[in-house]
């Protein structure tokens, strides 16, 4: 919270009142004013005490550390007002202003728009420069980072007070502080305003009012009196009364003073006059200047802001000064501005009175006691608040030195003449210079802009010579003497010291009191800005944001609603600045960080150094880009300026402020707003300067009296208000963060900051500028000011570019400019040399090459040198072009000022003659006349192509084309928008458009005419309605438009050859028109036509006769042809194209060729379409095919080559199909079987048939063969219980089990061992490591279990025999087996089942199946497989046969005896006898189980059966039956269910057509369905009944229980299949029934008494079964089930003989290939009955087939849903 006094010093005037935005200390400087006021409290003498100072202002002269050293707190991005974040400010509606300003226009550029800003603003500048300021929003994309680095930036502010800032405030507190020293002075205390009717009285309005009507005397006699005090708001009643009180008070206070100064004011004016080298206007004022030494009254006071920035500027420019030579007498010393240290904007003479903290006495120092001490200003208990306020472009100091000047101010290197005496670095001269070239490391500025004063310098003068050693009050200031010539009366404002005589008006006698000059008294004007304190931004934002607060705290009315203060609106904020500024009663100073250079601190855009990846450092918005862009000026500048071309920053505060102003050099300004709260703009239009301007000099005339250049200082406010009175127009704008606003040229603005804010402005100069430029220079000259930069070497710089390409565009703006200076240039030289040769003297340097010596020395230096060799020592301009230089005092002056400015102590008149004297020039007249001439021609290029556009046009009424193409070419090479260009080439393109479209019938070209040829033959061929091109090609070639061609040639007007060559064309067509008309009357033949019609194409145009006998020509063309492919083969196509022809060339139908292929083409239609017919029938009739072909080639009729194809297509795939069928047929009858075809043959017969939709003779014969082979297939499918699977699978399982059983069967490698333990089990081997084994080394292979296979996955133990099985093998899983468990192996024990996959076969049953294979038509690929297994199988029963005596065996073979069931059990074909003999055995010599094992008939799958689609259907709905199920699935199961049901009925029925068709009724045999789990009546376990063994539950060993539902059918397909392992009906083997190994075969045989018999053994036992041998059939049926088994077969042999096989096998083929042939020969009849339509089945005969048919499908439906089911 800020502490807000409420009222003034004890002692100030009228209870003025003071607030500072600065009592926050500056972090920078810490409490250095209260050292000061410390410092100054101890002088209790009461002398003036030197106030220590550095180079920043009043604070401790510590070592300076370099802003980038520097570290703060960062300022928190968050928090301020920022476009894009939810802090930012809102565009409030429109508003009334305040005074009732006009609103400046804003805009809002596009995208597209904002690409180019110099496009945008001269898009904008029509409407914006009527009101000098704009604002323009960019596109919400737009939005660049603040790219500054809040921690490392700092930077100083200024200090303004705002009642000084304002012009007629300070005007008037200048005149009350000069009134209190003048009375002061003369004894007489002006302690207080005088009271007039209880209310002080304002002295300088009183003298305003005076004056304005005509002074005291006439305002008494006039008695004006009560007038004035109406003026100055008394209203009192008694206005007898007041007059009295206004004139005696205007008589006592202000008449004395008035009168002084009608005396004084004359020679303190003629002193600075003097000082300043010329009149007072226009202003001499240079800036910055050295302090001036001249001994007159208007030397500053000691202790003035002035006076100390004077002695930090000094320090910086030429070094420390010593306290007592500051005053010293120095040669030809320019003046230096001063630098502004305390305090505010206050006035130069603040010793007096002052509006701020003084009254009419010095209140605030104490009383001078000893006059040799200077006096020190009580120090601020407070430093100075930051941030800028206002960053207008031409109010920025430059920082690139220690002394860093104004960029509008004159640079110290180039006036600092004595810097050669003292031998001043170079270095600090570079750097003081106004222009950014580079900082110099070891010259750090502490803050860019912070050593920029505006106070009013001295001009240069030669001061008196003065002793080194004395002190400023020594010595008189306007003669240099000492106290010898007289006493010193020592000022008490400026301590300067002056002989009583020197002064005018002189004393006579040396003042007792205090003592003011007369420079003092009268005033000179000056007056700055004084430095504030160095701040980080946060630091700045604080104390801004605190000032803000504890200002507006107690000032806002209450808002009942808010229950709080109202909030601080933009108006609430405005008023109160405006009404700040214009108070003498309250004084507010606040802080302001303006014009900080981007060089030093960076600009707050990304720039290509520091962020050479952002694109927004490239981007052409960008401020430190913006001025260099192309299309700106500013590039021809060779160096940096600050603030112009190089950005400057300004960090502002609420209420800092800046002044009225316009650019430098007039020229465009662009700011924009990175952050903070909201800055208000007042623009004045250019076309209102001129009325500004003298507003300004009306309101404060006292300020322009002593600075006429008042206006370049940025220092003086005047209220809208004011100037609205005066007739000026005053607009206004709110800016915000991420906005611009863009001042145009000479357009006043100023404005003030509502808020902590941070912006960033610079310069730049579209083309339109130079205009503007110039008078921007020609006015810094008038009031002698420097200028940033030289215009003319601008201009010179551009020019010179025309070697890299000088544009038009860029020559338009430079012509005029160069017209402008080159015709000053040349006047001014002529001037001088008229001048110079006015003493007669010829010949002259200047004016000849003669050698003779010229007083005058004249050079041609086109080389750079240094600015202040070509700055003008009294004009402050840059002679670029031609300069004067004095050889004695080293000054330069430009040709205006030549000679006649005293540059030495030369007479004029030697001057001008050149004694001592050089005259430059950069250039010669003649080289700046070619210059001129070239950019004049340059520009002037468009204008004269437009000349010689108009004499073309003049020349005659048809100019010629090539002229015209010429001159367009010519405009087209101009990068100019040319007025007459469009107009030009719209009207030679369309000439050029006549010629080429009149090229096409004038050109003659062999080449073109075949082009033409072939368009003209397809546009024949072609019939009506073809494609727009052909429509377009033949609008062209009418004769019609070679007449409007010449037609429109006349009516364009203008000259080419063309236009000739198509008149001859058209004569000549006229002639061909009637030759070809006689023609026609009389006809000719055909190489006349062809001839005649040549002729008429070589004009390229169509014409009525050309048709009519080029329509003779085609017809007479196609007659030959036509008679010609009589004896072709044409293809239908061909014949209707042909057709086509004929019709299109109108050909009347009687014509022969006409007839002829029509009656042909009518035929081939037919025949296509009964080709078709057959074709796509379902079955094909080939002999019509047949038939079909041969009429094609006998008769030559035209067909499509496709369907021909077609044709002779299938016809040779069915001769192929036959003869391969009659092949395989023929090979298949070969007695030896192994001469037969295989099988694989037949199938891809069989497949290829498929693709024919007839079958060719001898296909039925063939399937029933392939049928017979399958058959045999199926039968090996079901032994090996693989009834269901497809017919290949047979081949792949055989496989397998040839694998499986060469393992099991191993008697090589495997032979009988005793328990072994597996590898992971076996102790390893001690001592030397041997040769690992490996798998391939047979004998060293162990193998395991009843796969006989090595170890592999979880291995189980039978803890009987010590043998190890594969869980695997066992179905066991290892979740279910412990460690501890114990596990009995099925060899062990006959009880514990063995799972397996698929059923075993018995040998037996392998070797009967393999007997029949001679009988098979083909070879049967399972061959070799099948005799490896039985071979296999067969060496393995003769091995195991000595093991298999009953009476031999002995319990000492048990082991042996389990290692061969071992195998046998692991082998997939099932050795019976083997099998049941060891199990018996095992059970005798090792029973486990109670009972013996039954015996071992047959071994099938364990595999559990899938369940159905019902199964699964009642499981997922958790119910046992159907009905229960819900209503919605009801359905679907009744359907499943019927299926199944409708399957097994036409299994049965299957079944029983076979045993009906069979008659073999095996008596002992079993249903299938009796083998279902069960079933037996055998007094053995069965597998449900199986108990556990004794040390394994038959969940630990895999084998889970199993039960049966019913007594299904064991079928392929049923729901549940018998055990593998079960037995049905077997007894217990007893060794009685055992027989001797002699009775059957090889091996020994066990037979069990009820086993049923098979299907030979009825035969075999002398039974017929019921079967009549005598007949055919029956001795077939015999055959087919004898021919089984080799058993049967001899049996069959006994029976009918050794021949019955071969009799049977060919009599059977031969009766069904005769059977076949017939049937064939029926079908194809019926076929082609069917396909002719000859014959139709009766309904009958239909209606049976049908219902077969049906049956059939329904049969083979349901028994493919069933298969479905059961997978």
């Amino acid at each position: 919270m800020v502490s807000t006094p409420s009222a003034g010093h004890s002692g100030g005037v009228g209870g003025i009142s003071s607030t500072n935005g600065s009592a926050r200390a500056s972090p920078a400087v810490g409490s250095s004013n209260a050292a000061n006021h410390s410092s100054s409290a101890a002088n209790g003498n009461g002398a003036k005490a030197k106030t220590q100072v550095n180079s920043n202002g009043y604070h401790p002269t510590n070592p300076q550390m370099p802003l980038s050293s520097m570290r703060s707190a960062p300022l928190d991005m968050t928090v301020v007002e920022r476009r894009g974040q939810p802090t930012a400010g809102r565009e409030p509606p429109k508003r009334t202003r305040l005074y009732g300003l006009e609103e400046a226009p804003t805009y809002r550029p596009t995208e597209e728009e904002w690409k180019d800003p110099f496009e945008y603003v001269r898009k904008i500048t029509p409407e914006a420069q009527r009101f000098g300021i704009c604002k323009v929003i960019p596109p919400d994309s737009w939005n660049p980072d603040f790219a500054i680095d809040t921690e490392k930036f700092h930077f100083r502010t200024r200090k303004q007070e705002l009642n000084s800032v304002e012009g007629s405030t300070r005007a008037n507190l200048s005149y009350l502080d000069a009134l209190a020293k003048f009375h002061r002075q003369q004894g007489t205390n002006l302690n207080r305003l005088p009271y007039v009717d209880k209310k002080p009285l304002d002295l300088y309005r009183l003298k305003k009012a005076v004056e304005s009507r005509g002074g005291f005397e006439k305002v008494c006699k006039t008695k004006k009196w009560a007038e004035i005090g109406r003026d100055l708001g008394y209203s009192g009643k008694i206005m007898s009364s007041l007059s009295t009180s206004l004139k005696n008070s205007f008589d006592r206070w202000l008449t004395p003073y008035e009168n002084y100064l009608r005396q004084a004011k004359p020679g303190v004016y003629q002193q600075l006059e003097y000082e300043y080298g010329g009149p007072l206007t226009p202003s001499p004022a240079p800036s910055p200047i050295k302090r001036s030494t001249v001994n007159t009254p208007s030397s500053l006071r000691a202790e003035s802001p002035a006076r100390h920035a004077t002695d930090i500027l000094q320090q910086s420019l030429i070094g420390t000064k010593q306290e007592n030579d500051r005053d010293t007498i120095m040669t030809d010393a320019p003046a230096v501005t001063s630098q502004p240290t305390s305090g505010g904007f206050t006035a130069i003479n603040s010793g007096g009175f002052t509006a701020v903290n003084s009254g009419f006495t010095s209140v605030n120092r104490p009383t001078p006691t000893d006059p040799k001490k200077g006096f020190t200003p009580p120090p601020r208990v407070h430093a100075s608040p930051l941030i800028s306020a206002k960053n207008t472009p031409d109010f920025r100091p430059s920082g690139l030195g220690p002394a860093t000047a104004l960029k509008r101010q004159l640079s110290s290197d180039s006036l600092d003449l004595t810097k050669k005496d003292n031998g001043a670095d170079k270095d600090d001269s570079e750097g003081g210079s106004r222009r950014s070239k580079r900082l110099k490391k070891e010259n750090v500025p502490t803050v860019a802009g912070s050593h920029m004063s505006m106070f009013r310098p001295s001009a240069p003068k030669i001061p008196a010579p003065r002793d080194e050693s004395s002190s400023p009050s020594e010595r008189c200031e306007v003669c240099g003497k000492g106290d010898d010539a007289g006493f010193i009366a020592i000022c008490e404002s400026c301590d300067h010291g002056y002989h009583g005589t020197c002064l005018d008006p002189p004393i006579k006698h040396k003042p007792d009191a205090e003592w003011n000059c007369h420079r003092c008294l009268v005033g000179d004007g000056q007056f700055g800005f004084e430095e504030g304190g160095l701040y980080s931004l946060k630091q700045f934002q604080e104390k801004a944001a605190d000032f803000k607060q504890g200002y507006f705290e107690n000032r806002m009315p209450f808002d009942p609603v808010l229950n709080c203060p109202r909030p601080v609106t933009e108006d609430d904020v405005e008023r109160e600045f405006w009404r700040l500024v214009t108070s003498t009663e309250e004084t507010v100073e606040v802080e302001y960080g303006a014009d900080i250079h981007c060089t030093t601190h960076g600009s707050g855009f990304p720039t290509a150094e520091r962020n050479p990846c952002d694109p927004y450092s490239t981007d052409p918005w960008n401020l430190t880009v913006m001025p260099l862009h192309p299309s700106s000026l500013f590039r021809h500048i060779k160096t940096d300026i600050s603030g112009m071309t190089v950005p400057w920053v300004y960090v502002g505060m609420i209420f800092s402020t800046f002044c009225w102003h316009n650019e430098d050099h007039f020229a465009y300004s662009v700011n924009y707003q990175h952050f903070g709260a909201t800055k208000t703009w007042y623009g004045i239009p250019a076309e209102d300067t001129e009325k500004f301007e003298n507003a300004m000099r009306e309101a404060v005339p006292e300020l322009f009296e002593t600075q006429p250049d008042l206006l370049f200082q940025l220092v003086t406010l005047l209220t809208p208000e004011q100037l609205k009175k005066a007739g000026v127009r005053v607009c206004a704008l709110d800016q915000r963060a991420g906005q611009m606003v863009i001042t145009f040229p000479q357009a006043y603005h100023a404005g003030f900051n509502h808020g902590f804010n941070f912006n960033e402005a610079v310069n730049f100069a579209p083309s339109e500028w130079e205009p503007y430029g110039l008078a921007g220079v020609e006015r810094l000259q008038q009031f002698r000011r420097q200028p940033c930069f030289s215009h003319d070497e601008l201009l010179c710089t551009a020019a010179e570019g025309t070697s890299s390409g000088l544009t038009i565009q860029t020559a338009k703006w430079l012509a005029p400019a160069l017209g402008r200076i080159h015709k000053r240039e040349l006047e001014q030289r002529d001037g001088f040399i008229a001048k110079h040769q006015e003493d007669g003297h010829r010949p002259c340097a200047l004016t000849s090459e003669s050698d003779e010596h010229c007083s005058l020395a004249f050079e041609v230096l086109d080389s750079d040198v240094p600015e202040e060799e070509y700055q003008c020592t009294y004009c402050k301009s840059y002679a670029y072009l031609s300069r004067f230089k004095c050889l004695q005092s080293g000054k330069v002056l430009c040709l205006q000022h030549a000679g006649h400015h005293a540059c030495c102590e030369t007479p004029e008149s030697e001057r001008f003659t050149g004694d001592q004297h050089v005259l430059y020039y950069r250039k010669t007249n003649e080289q700046l006349t070619e210059t001129y001439r070239k950019v004049a021609d340059k520009a002037n290029l468009p204008e004269a192509w437009e000349e010689k556009y108009e004499k073309l046009l003049d020349e005659g009424d048809k100019p010629a084309l090539k002229s015209l193409r010429n001159l367009l070419s010519e405009g087209e090479r101009i990068p100019y928008d040319l007025p007459s260009l469009p107009v030009l080439r719209e009207f030679v393109d369309r000439c050029n458009e006549w010629v080429e479209e009149a090229t096409n019938y004038t050109v003659r070209k062999q080449q073109n005419r075949r082009k033409n040829d072939k368009v003209w033959q397809s546009g024949l061929r072609k019939s009506i309605g073809n494609s727009s091109q052909e429509q377009r090609e033949r609008e062209l070639r009418r004769v019609e438009n070679i007449y409007r061609l010449i037609e429109d040639a006349e009516r364009l007007g203008f000259d080419c050859s063309e236009i000739q060559q198509l008149q001859e064309r058209a004569n000549a067509i006229r002639s061909f028109q009637k030759n070809a008309e006689k023609f026609l009357e009389r006809g000719c033949g055909q190489e006349s036509i062809e001839d005649l019609i040549e002729e008429g194409r070589a004009f390229n145009v169509d014409m009525p006769e050309l048709d009519k006998l080029s329509d003779i020509l085609e017809q007479t063309k196609w007659n030959t042809k036509a008679k010609a492919s009589r004896s072709v083969f044409l293809t239908i196509k061909e014949v209707k194209e042909l057709l086509e022809e004929g019709h299109r060339l109108e050909l009347p139908p009687y014509n022969d060729n006409m007839r002829y292929f029509g009656d042909k083409y009518q035929a081939g239609l037919q025949w296509e379409t009964k080709a078709k017919e057959l074709i796509n029938a379902e079955i094909v009739h080939y002999p019509q095919l047949e038939s079909l072909s041969n009429q094609v080639q006998h008769n030559a009729l035209p067909v499509t080559a496709e369907t021909l194809a077609a044709v002779d297509q299938i016809l040779h795939k069915q001769r192929e199909a036959h003869r391969r069928i009659i092949d395989v047929t023929e090979r298949s009858r070969d007695t030896d079987y192994k001469k037969r075809p295989k099988y694989t043959e037949v199938v891809d017969i069989m497949k290829n048939l498929e693709e024919l939709n007839s079958k060719p003779t001898g296909t039925l014969d063939l399937e029933k063969e392939q049928r017979r082979h399958e058959d045999w297939m199926r039968k090996g499918k079901k032994l090996f219980g693989k009834t269901n699977a497809p017919l290949h699978i047979l081949k792949t399982h055989m496989d397998y089990v040839l694998e499986r059983n060469l393992k099991c069967f191993d008697i090589r490698n495997d032979t009988p061992r005793l328990p072994a333990e597996p590898s992971s089990r076996a102790a390893s081997e001690e001592g030397e490591s041997k040769a690992p084994r490996t798998w391939d080394e047979a004998a060293l292979v162990e193998v395991f279990c009843i796969c006989r296979r090595i170890e592999a996955g979880m291995m189980i133990e039978c803890e009987l025999c010590h043998e190890w099985y594969h869980g695997k093998c066992l179905k066991i899983a290892r979740g279910k087996v412990k460690e501890d468990d114990k596990y009995t192996c099925p060899i062990c024990d006959w009880r514990v089942k063995i799972p397996r996959d698929a059923a075993r076969p018995k040998l037996e049953d392998l070797i009967a199946w393999q007997e029949e294979i001679p009988g098979l038509p083909f070879q049967p690929e399972e061959e070799e497989v099948l005799k490896k297994i039985i071979d296999n199988a067969q060496e393995f029963r003769n091995h195991i046969t000595a093991f298999c005596n009953p009476v031999l065996t002995t319990a000492s073979e048990a082991d042996t005896q389990r290692f061969y069931l071992r195998k046998i059990e692991g082998a997939e074909i099932l050795l019976s006898f083997e099998t049941n003999f060891f199990r018996q055995e095992l059970h005798k010599w090792s029973p486990v189980a109670p009972e013996p094992p039954p015996v071992l008939d047959q071994s099938k799958s364990t595999r559990k059966p899938r369940p159905t689609k019902l199964q699964k259907m009642l499981a997922q709905f958790g119910v046992d039956d159907p009905d229960d199920l819900p209503e919605n699935m009801k359905s679907k199961a009744n359907s499943l269910k019927r299926k199944a049901q409708n399957a097994e009925a036409a299994a049965a029925a299957q079944a029983a057509a076979a045993s009906s068709s069979t008659n073999l009724v095996l008596p002992n045999a079993t249903s299938p369905s009796a083998h279902s789990f069960g079933s037996s009546g055998h007094p053995f376990f069965s597998r449900n009944s199986q108990p556990s063994t004794p040390a394994l539950t038959s969940t630990s060993h895999g084998h889970p229980q199993q039960r049966s539902n019913s007594a299904s059918s064991s079928r392929p397909g049923s729901s549940l299949r018998p055990d593998a392992m079960d037995v049905t009906n077997g007894p217990s083997l007893h060794p009685e029934f055992f027989m001797s190994a002699a009775s059957h075969g090889p091996g020994p045989r066990l037979l069990a008494p009820d086993a049923p018999m098979t299907l030979d053994e009825p035969f075999l036992h002398g039974q017929d079964d019921g079967l009549n041998l005598s007949t055919s059939e029956g001795k077939a049926k015999a055959l087919e089930v004898l021919r089984t088994t080799e058993t049967g077969r001899k049996r069959a042999e006994q029976l009918f003989g050794p021949d019955v096989w071969n009799h049977s096998r060919n009599d059977a083929f031969g009766r069904s290939t005769i059977h076949q042939s017939q049937d064939d020969n029926q079908d194809v009849e019926k076929m082609f009955l069917d396909l002719t339509n000859a014959n139709d089945d009766d309904d009958t005969k239909k209606r049976e087939r049908e219902r077969m048919g049906i049956t059939a499908f329904e049969a083979e439906r349901n028994a493919m849903d069933t298969m479905e089911d059961s997978d």
